[in-house]
C-alpha cells in the first residue's frame, strides 16, 4: 500500500544516491556476519564488524507474516509484489494489544519535505493507535548528517534516532557504539516475539543491525537487486519508433539521434548512475571492496570499470546529448523528462510510480519503462547485491525501561505487513481526514500529502515489497524489472556486512564525487582522476585495504 504522495528525486550526487535508495524504501521507502575483526572487545569496539556465530547469537528469532501472500514471490533479491486490490474492509491486525503504555518519547528523522505541525492528525492517530506519545524532531534529510552529528556529539540525544546508513562516516559512525544501547536483551532470540512484526523482518537486515558486537539498530529492510533504474519515455519512443539500446555504442548512438537542441530535446540527464552498472562497477552504496577471480582485495575505484564508466559519460555530455541543465548540475532531471525534454534519466525505483501517478491527469499519454541494464560489450551485465538495510532507528543508552518499550511498540507498529490496519495507518493516515477510499483505492487528499510523512516510516519496515493499488501494473512491472536483473547480480565480499572503518580513513575518498562530476563533463583530464586514485593509495588506501583483509580474513567473506 504505497503512498500516493511523490518522493523526492535528488541530482545525481554519492549522497543523494544514497539517500534517494532510503526514501524509495521509507516512502514506499558499511557490514556482515564473528566478533570485531580490528577493535578489540565485543562490546566496546567502534571499528570491523560481527559475523558468523557470534552473530547469530546476537540475532532475533525469525518468524515470517503471513498476513497476506504476494502476487508475485520475492526471486532473485527483488521485492515481494501485490498487484491485487486490497479489500480494506478485511485487512488484518498485526498488533492486536497495544504494546505502547502513552508514555512520552522523543524521535528524531530525517525528513524530505515539509513537516507537518506538531499535533497533526496523523500523529494524533498513530499514537493512539500504537499507545505512544511522541514528540517528533524531524530534520530536513539533506542536511541530515550535520545535525545528527552535532546532537551525538552533545549530552543531550533524543530518546529514539533514525541514523542513516550513507551518515555512519567519521565520528558519526564511532559514537553509534558509545551512544545507543544494546537491544539484545529485548529482541534477542525468542524475546522478539513480543513484537511479532520486527520477528518478520528477515535476518540479514537484523545482522546489518549489529554495531561494536551488540544489536543496536532496527532495520529498514532493503531489496538485494538494484533499485536505480535507468528511466525511458515509453510512450516516446514508440512514438518515435526508437529501439532500446542494448549496449553502450548503442545508446550513444540512439543519444545522437535523438536530441535535437532546436526542439528542445536531449536524450538523457547525467547516466553516471547507471554507467557504474553497466559497467560492472562495485555500487556506491557498498563498502567498495571486493575480492576478485585473482583473489586480490580491491576497492572500487582501482578497476579499470571505474574509468571506463566515467570515460562514457563523459562521451555523452561530449556529444552534446546530455540536457544542458544537467550538465549545469541544475534543477531536478525528473522534472526534464516528464515534460519530454530528456528521454532518459537513472533514479531510485520509486519514480516509476510516482511519475505514472503524477502524470495520470494532466498527461494521460505518459508512460515510464525501466531499461534492462546491459554489459560493457552487449551481453549480460554484471551488477552486484546491495545491502540488506541502509537505515535503522536506535534508542539512547540509559533510556528508562518505559521508554525502551514505547520505542520498540512504535518501532513494531512502523513494521506492520502489507495488508493490515497497521500498514494503512502508517502510509496513508485515518480515512475521511487524509485520504478517501475511490473503486476500492485509497487516494490521499491534500492534507494527506501534507501529513503523512516518512517520519513513521523510517522506525522499522516490514520485509521489502511494492504494491500500488492505484496502478497495479507498475508494482508488477517493478518486481519483474528486479527479477530480471536479479538474475545477473553477484555478492560481495563485503555483503550483509555492517562495517565501521577507522576514523583516520572517513575522508580518504571525499575528493572523488566532485571530481567525478567535473570529469563526465570535460572540466578534469583523465590524468587528474588517475593522480587522485595514485594519492588515495599513498594517503592511507593501502593501509585500509590491509584493514579490510584483516577483516574478511577473521570474519569470512560476505559472498
Amino acid at each position: 500500500m504505497t503512498p500516493n504522495a511523490a518522493s523526492p528525486s535528488p541530482g545525481p550526487s554519492r549522497r543523494s544516491f544514497l539517500a534517494s535508495t532510503a526514501v524509495a524504501t521509507a516512502a514506499v521507502a558499511g557490514g556482515m556476519p564473528l566478533l570485531t575483526a580490528c577493535g578489540g572487545s565485543d562490546s566496546g569496539s567502534r571499528e570491523g564488524t560481527t559475523s558468523g556465530k557470534a552473530a547469530d547469537k546476537l540475532l532475533p528469532t525469525y518468524v515470517a507474516s503471513n498476513v497476506a501472500q504476494p502476487d508475485l514471490p520475492a526471486k532473485n533479491g527483488s521485492a515481494a509484489g501485490y498487484t491485487g486490490k486490497v479489500d480494506l474492509a478485511a485487512l488484518a491486525t498485526s498488533v492486536p494489544d497495544k504494546l505502547g503504555t502513552g508514555a512520552p518519547l522523543k524521535i528524531m528523522s530525517p525528513l524530505w519535505g515539509t513537516p507537518p505541525k506538531p499535533d497533526c492528525a496523523y500523529y494524533r492517530a498513530l499514537d493512539a493507535a500504537a499507545g505512544t506519545k511522541i514528540t517528533w524532531q524531524n530534520q530536513d534529510g539533506n542536511t541530515y548528517g550535520e545535525k545528527l552529528g552535532a546532537v551525538l556529539a552533545s549530552s543531550s540525544i533524543p530518546d529514539m534516532v533514525v541514523v542513516p546508513g550513507w551518515e555512519l562516516v567519521g565520528k558519526i559512525a564511532s559514537a553509534v557504539t558509545a551512544k545507543f544501547m544494546d537491544l539484545g536483551p529485548y529482541l534477542a532470540g525468542d524475546k522478539v516475539k513480543r513484537y511479532p512484526n520486527l520477528a518478520a523482518i528477515p535476518s540479514d537486515s537484523w545482522r546489518m543491525s549489529i554495531f561494536g558486537g551488540a544489536l543496536r539498530g532496527i532495520p529498514m529492510p532493503a531489496a538485494a537487486a538494484p533499485n536505480i533504474v535507468p528511466f525511458y519515455r515509453k510512450d516516446i519512443f514508440d512514438k518515435k519508433g526508437y529501439t532500446v539500446p542494448k549496449s553502450p555504442d548503442e545508446f550513444l548512438s540512439w543519444a545522437k539521434e535523438a536530441t535535437s537542441a532546436k526542439a528542445k530535446v536531449w536524450a538523457c540527464g547525467d547516466m553516471r548512475w547507471a554507467a557504474g552498472a553497466i559497467f560492472g562497477l562495485l555500487p556506491a552504496g557498498t563498502p567498495g571492496w571486493n575480492i576478485g577471480d585473482d583473489g586480490k582485495l580491491t576497492y572500487r575505484i582501482e578497476h579499470p570499470e571505474y574509468l571506463e564508466h566515467l570515460e562514457w559519460v563523459r562521451k555523452l555530455f561530449a556529444a552534446g546529448v546530455v540536457h544542458p541543465d544537467d550538465k549545469a548540475n541544475t534543477g531536478d532531471p525528473g522534472q526534464r523528462f516528464t515534460a519530454g525534454q530528456i528521454l532518459v534519466y537513472n533514479q531510485n525505483m520509486s519514480d516509476w510510480y510516482a511519475k505514472t501517478s503524477e502524470q495520470a491527469q494532466s498527461n494521460p499519454e505518459f508512460q515510464i519503462e525501466g531499461m534492462d541494464y546491459f554489459g560493457a560489450d552487449g551481453g549480460n551485465p554484471t551488477l552486484y547485491a546491495g545491502q540488506p538495510a541502509t537505515i535503522w532507528s536506535m534508542i539512547r543508552k540509559g533510556a528508562s525501561k518505559a521508554t525502551i518499550e514505547n520505542a520498540l511498540a512504535a518501532a513494531n507498529f512502523a513494521a506492520a505487513p502489507y495488508g493490515t490496519k497497521e500498514r494503512m495507518s502508517v502510509d496513508y493516515g485515518v480515512e475521511g481526514t487524509h485520504y478517501s477510499v475511490r473503486d476500492g483505492v485509497p487516494v490521499k487528499n491534500d492534507r494527506g500529502n501534507q501529513e503523512v510523512n516518512n517520519a513513521w516510516g523510517m522506525l522499522a519496515a516490514p520485509a521489502p515489497y511494492l504494491a500500488h493499488p492505484d496502478f497495479p501494473e507498475i508494482a508488477r512491472k517493478q518486481v519483474e524489472w528486479q527479477q530480471r536483473q536479479g538474475a545477473f547480480m553477484k555478492k560481495t565480499s563485503t555483503y550483509g556486512m555492517n562495517i565501521v572503518e577507522p576514523s583516520r580513513y572517513a575522508t580518504l575518498s571525499s575528493q572523488f564525487e566532485q571530481l567525478e562530476i567535473d570529469f563526465v563533463r570535460g572540466n578534469k583530464k583523465l590524468s587528474d582522476i588517475q593522480q587522485a586514485i595514485s594519492t588515495w593509495k599513498s594517503s592511507g588506501g593501502d593501509k585500509l585495504r590491509d584493514w579490510y583483509k584483516q577483516l574478511i580474513d577473521k570474519n569470512g567473506s560476505g559472498n
